[in-house]
């Protein structure tokens, strides 16, 4: 007996304006509820990439409409608790919200289920403010008094909207760790979905290792550069583009290749035949590095956020305990005196498959609606 029968679902995600991780999950979430209406605070998907919306027409708030929106719609942040709060939701019985920043903070009535899909509580309010106030030069300024001003306020507002979520979903342990440490509640952890079918084990791999972010600092590839290029004797190719292409080029040994464009099948051969995927940075989850071990690829990671629940030390992978230049040369020597299946890799990141998620979602909400109706049995 399906509980969510003939229940009316929404759908509130942040911000549609490109198709990465956050947009997957709510793919699979229209997968598994094809009948939901979608919301968010704006919606600027261009017409030839909305299939994974199923093309339904998302239903936004005034952000859309204000001034040079399109492209800077992250500037009216100070806007978005109100915004958010005026979507009317009184119509459904089923909310489920996929936040990382204030979607989950929607106004519901005591009828209503909110489910949270919660990626992670809003990092540049909370935990990575410091670290943000500095990056963008705000120590000392008025522009950073005001944005501190506007961010001590978001915090006050998220964590008083803690408690308009019914049910947490967490995407790893780590982000479950947080919600318990910043809104005091528990958070079941269902992993986002991977793509484990394109990402299969090659037949053979190489003898390059393989890296590929977006170049900016919190992914910390240029510590990845600085380490192999300490490793003369092994080769290592980049992927990506961004503010520190130029530095990363700079300080790179002439046995690091760095391709600043590949193509989704140009990407997917790369991992496949890489003799190991190198990632440095602190990841809620990092789908990728499941999409790595899919493949059968081992995965040198930093042991923090979600990598550890997708990598088992010398089992799929090196985990190493410190964002340095000699942690990285450290695990890729001890990389290097393990032997790895890498079919046994590919059949462990089955947990991470988007068929897992959608049944693990499905599973959930349908509990959650058990519980929350009072349905019998």
């Amino acid at each position: 007996m399906a509980y969510t029968e003939n229940k009316k679902i929404a759908i509130v995600h942040e911000w549609f304006d490109t198709y990465a991780g956050s947009e997957r999950v709510v793919a699979q979430m229209l997968d598994v509820f094809p009948e939901a209406d979608v919301f968010a605070l704006v919606d600027f998907i261009p017409a030839e990439q909305r299939g994974f919306l199923k093309n339904k027409k998302v239903t936004t708030t005034f952000i859309q409409h204000l001034p040079f929106a399109r492209k800077y719609f992250r500037n009216y942040l100070p806007l978005f608790p109100y915004a958010i709060e005026q979507l009317d939701l009184s119509d459904y019985d089923i909310i489920i919200s996929s936040s990382h920043a204030v979607a989950k903070g929607v106004l519901t009535n005591g009828e209503q289920l909110h489910i949270c899909y919660c990626h992670s509580p809003m990092r540049y309010a909370w935990d990575l403010y410091h670290q943000y106030i500095r990056d963008n030069g705000l120590l000392k300024s008025l522009k950073g008094f005001f944005v501190k001003r506007v961010l001590h306020k978001i915090r006050v507002w998220d964590q008083s909207g803690a408690n308009r979520v019914n049910s947490y979903i967490a995407n790893s342990n780590y982000i479950a760790r947080r919600i318990k440490k910043i809104y005091a509640r528990d958070a079941v952890v269902i992993y986002p979905p991977s793509d484990t079918i394109t990402f299969t084990p090659a037949e053979r791999s190489g003898n390059y290792y393989f890296a590929a972010a977006r170049m900016v600092p919190y992914k910390k590839l240029d510590l990845i550069a600085a380490a192999f290029s300490k490793m003369p004797d092994k080769q290592l190719i980049i992927a990506g583009s961004g503010s520190q292409i130029k530095k990363i080029r700079a300080q790179s040994g002439k046995n690091i290749i760095i391709k600043d464009y590949l193509s989704h099948d140009e990407f997917v051969t790369h991992l496949q035949s890489a003799k190991a995927f190198v990632y440095a940075a602190e990841e809620d989850f990092g789908i990728v590095m499941a999409e790595a071990q899919a493949a059968g690829v081992p995965v040198i990671a930093l042991k923090k956020g979600g990598a550890s629940d997708i990598v088992q030390h010398k089992k799929t992978g090196i985990l190493f305990d410190a964002q340095t230049v000699d942690a990285i040369v450290d695990a890729v020597g001890q990389f290097e005196t393990q032997i790895f299946d890498r079919f046994s890799i590919s059949a462990y990141a089955a947990k991470f498959s988007a068929f897992n998620f959608r049944e693990n979602l499905r599973n959930h909400v349908e509990a959650c609606c058990k519980e929350f109706f009072k349905l019998d049995a």
